[in-house]
């Protein structure tokens, strides 16, 4: 759970959140047939890995060095990305409802952590990445839209 007073749990908490949306775009790049999709997906995890490190060295600058995380076992998050998993076999739509499902965890953890208490350096990447997992989320939503009609 994210401690929104405490800095380095809502480090903690998105970079969990990023570990987990790694895997998850991962697995569904892996399994979608549609190569814009799965290119598309295949961005997203690197991009989410990239986003991880960087929190991880804000972590590290906290006096906070990061245990590896490797994605969350508690979170909702991780159930959402379970779920993809799950869906795999369900086609390309389905797919991309399971991944919507994972954006929608990552979308509120993001939004929580804009509302916390941060130093302003931390501030400003959490607010940038957010910006990152909105476009994410608004893509996923309308590739679903767009595959649905």
């Amino acid at each position: 759970m994210m401690n929104q007073d405490d800095p380095i749990s809502v480090l903690e908490t998105l970079i969990e959140t990023c570990r987990d949306g790694e895997k998850g775009y991962k697995d569904a790049a892996e399994h979608v047939k549609r190569p814009d999709l799965k290119a598309f997906f295949a961005e997203q995890s690197v991009e989410r890995g990239r986003f991880a490190r960087e929190l991880e060295a804000e972590l590290a600058r906290l006096g906070k060095p990061g245990k590896k995380e490797s994605g969350s076992v508690a979170g909702a998050m991780h159930r959402a990305w379970i779920d993809t998993k799950a869906n795999l076999g369900g086609g390309d739509h389905t797919i991309l409802e399971s991944v919507e499902q994972g954006e929608d965890s990552a979308k509120e953890a993001y939004e929580k952590a804009l509302n916390a208490s941060l130093p302003s350096e931390v501030q400003m990447i959490v607010r940038r990445q957010a910006e990152g997992i909105r476009r994410a989320h608004d893509k996923v939503k309308s590739m679903r839209d767009t595959l649905a009609a």
